[in-house]
């Protein structure tokens, strides 16, 4: 896994805790929407199918799970 640096994390938990309807019972597909906008410039659309950076995303989940927010 790549390492990012823990701003780059902060900064997405911010994001993904600031979506609306935001719920820790989906906290994967919030953490994906996070990393999308980060890659993409933009949130998803309902059936968007670009790629996102993995381990990014992995990373981003790791750390929520791992930490209470």
């Amino acid at each position: 896994m790549a390492d990012y640096s823990k701003s780059l994390i902060n900064s997405l938990i911010k994001n993904v805790k600031g979506y609306p309807r935001f719920s820790k019972e989906e906290i994967e597909k919030f953490c994906w929407m996070a990393v999308h906008e980060h890659k993409h410039g933009m949130l998803p659309s309902e059936y968007d199918i670009r790629e996102i950076d993995e381990g990014l995303y992995l990373e981003l989940l790791q750390e929520f799970k791992s930490n209470i927010y």
